[in-house]
């Protein structure tokens, strides 16, 4: 008969991750964490809350000039397409319109900018969130299900160049959190 060893894996923190009572302690808190210099970190809402990226010190988001230049491509390669066409590779004169009638093709030229717009929208933006993300470890924490309902969360990864668990809990007791947990994850 064999024994079967079976040792729990070994665990790492991943995540320090703090709980704040209301929306003015989460902006204050995510205030706090930016000038601190920490840039590995996330703050959790159950809504939108206006200011938190300033607070974070997030940039404006790309995904407009991603859309833009999807809907560029999109009208420019609408109006070649049709012109090569209508101009050179099927050239029809019918009841005297020009070869190149401009008129004609703007329905296309619309639904061609839309479509790829919509297109650069949704993958621009599953690109720039790195989505899907089937995994995260802050999902092995049992408090953060209130970030769907009521709570308000702040999280310091450890890829921050600065983390140190001891010292960011401190912090965020300083900084008044409500509660303050370390969220762990399998070495691989």
């Amino acid at each position: 008969m064999q024994s079967s060893s079976t040792a729990s894996p070994e665990m790492r923190p991943a995540i320090v991750l703090a709980e704040f009572a209301n929306v003015d302690a989460l902006l204050s808190a995510a205030e706090k964490v930016r000038k601190a210099g920490y840039k590995k970190f996330d703050c959790y809402s159950p809504f939108p809350v206006h200011g938190l990226d300033a607070a974070m010190g997030e940039k404006q988001s790309p995904l407009g000039w991603i859309v833009g230049v999807m809907a560029l491509i999109g009208g420019s390669g609408a109006v070649l397409m049709q012109g090569w066409m209508s101009a050179i590779d099927y050239p029809l004169i019918i009841s005297g319109k020009p070869l190149f009638s401009f008129e004609a093709f703007v329905p296309i030229i619309f639904e061609l900018t839309v479509l790829l717009s919509a297109f650069g929208a949704v993958f621009g933006m599953f690109a720039l969130n790195r989505l899907p993300s089937l995994y995260h470890p802050i999902f092995n924490s049992d408090r953060f299900r209130a970030a769907t309902d009521d709570g308000f969360f702040v999280g310091i990864e450890s890829e921050d160049s600065k983390f140190n668990v001891e010292d960011v809990k401190r912090f965020f007791t300083a900084a008044g959190a409500t509660n303050v947990e370390v969220v762990e994850e399998e070495v691989e």
